[in-house]
């Protein structure tokens, strides 16, 4: 028969590399690491009966341990849940920067630009700057815009314009030089301007002289095109510029269009700058971005 140990440190029979207090009677909960090694004749004999108590106790004590890891895994992935939640919820968004393409601005006209006159005749387009309108109530034919308002002739009675633009195809003429034609149609651009009017009445008493003032090849809608442009001085009034601009059309058989331009001269006529600038911007109807071309790097001689 065997006899019962006295109470003490043991190793523990469920995990050896542990003490457990052994109370003369049974094993308690506790436990500590092994402090001195045990002497093999130092290890009790326990009796066959407290063995299954023992194995109660060890399976009672791995239960609560497994729980407690369980119990410990479940609260550190709920904080790290909650952390990644918080991290998630509490990131500032920023919202994407909106994108605003500024397009510069253009002096290239456009069709649809209430700034653009439109010529579906001949098959261009002409800028209409400040200043300036569409024709109302005027007499002449194939006039595309004059300035605004009239005032009295100072020559025969009858209302004068200070500027005006007429834009016309050549059809009487089988001329294909845009120089050549250029250079026959200012006399008779002056004399319809400033010399006598429709009805044969003298607005300006008549032109005295004229003089050259500008003369030479200028690329007009992408073509080679040339322009004549003649200071003239009238017997009443401060006289005018007149230009006669030749050049072939981008429509139909491309038979030479001639743009004609008449400007009082002095304050009250328009400034030299508008005649520069529609001549520079004309364009081919719906080809807004055609302008060099053929010609495009000369310019007219002074």
């Amino acid at each position: 028969m065997n006899s019962t140990p006295p109470p003490g440190w043991y190793r523990d029979p469920s995990y050896p590399h542990v003490e457990r207090w052994w109370d003369g009677t049974a094993w308690t909960d506790h436990r500590r690491e092994p402090e001195i090694p045990q002497q093999p004749s130092a290890r009790p004999e326990f009796p066959q009966a407290n063995s299954g108590r023992a194995k109660a106790v060890a399976l009672v004590v791995a239960g609560a341990v497994l729980v407690t890891s369980i119990v410990t895994g479940a609260v550190i992935l709920a904080r790290s849940d909650d952390t990644v939640d918080a991290a998630v919820n509490t990131t500032p968004t920023t919202p994407a920067p909106s994108v605003t393409t500024s397009e510069p601005p253009s002096d290239e006209p456009d069709a649809d630009d209430p700034a653009v006159v439109v010529d579906e005749l001949n098959g261009i387009t002409l800028p209409l700057p400040d200043g300036w309108a569409r024709p109302e109530n005027v007499v002449e034919d194939d006039v595309v815009m004059t300035t605004p308002g009239t005032y009295d002739c100072p020559g025969d009675p009858g209302l004068c314009r200070r500027g005006r633009v007429v834009s016309r195809t050549v059809t009487g003429n089988d001329e294909k030089s845009p120089e050549v034609l250029a250079k026959q149609d200012i006399e008779d651009a002056a004399d319809s301007a400033y010399d006598r009017d429709l009805v044969n009445r003298r607005p300006y008493n008549g032109i005295d002289s004229h003089q050259q003032v500008k003369a030479g090849p200028v690329a007009v809608a992408g073509r080679a095109g040339y322009l004549v442009r003649w200071l003239v001085k009238t017997e009443a009034g401060p006289g005018g510029y007149v230009q006669s601009l030749a050049f072939p059309s981008s429509t139909g058989s491309q038979a030479l269009v001639i743009v004609r331009f008449a400007f009082d001269a002095g304050e009250d006529g328009p400034p030299l700058s508008d005649m520069e600038r529609i001549t520079k911007g004309i364009r081919p109807v719906g080809d807004a971005d055609t302008g060099g071309g053929v010609g495009s790097s000369i310019g007219a001689s002074q």
